[in-house]
């Protein structure tokens, strides 16, 4: 079985959730996009680090989505939605992921 990165559950959810809600126009299905990828990425992070870990890595996780919305009226929501993601994997990877 192969083990994925939580970096990339957590980016992915946020780059897919904002694309599944884009092309779809259903925001609320975009949500749920967004929130099984935390949930995963969530499991993965107190199976990785612990508890504290997980929770001060899922409030990054919302609050990068929540920054996105004010990010996106001035760079753009594309290039906001990267920009919080990539944030969000940094914090994974150096918190959980290069551990190993």
């Amino acid at each position: 079985m192969v083990k994925v990165p939580t970096a990339i559950v957590a980016a992915g959810g946020i780059v897919g959730g904002y694309g599944v809600a884009r092309w779809t126009k259903k925001r609320a299905l975009g949500g749920v996009a967004l929130a099984a990828a935390g949930a995963v990425a969530a499991k993965g992070w107190q199976e990785k680090a612990g508890g504290k870990a997980a929770a001060a890595l899922s409030g990054a996780y919302v609050a990068a989505f929540a920054g996105s919305h004010p990010l996106a009226k001035k760079v753009g929501a594309w290039p906001a939605v990267f920009a919080v993601a990539g944030g969000v994997a940094l914090a994974s990877w150096v918190a959980v992921d290069r551990r190993g």
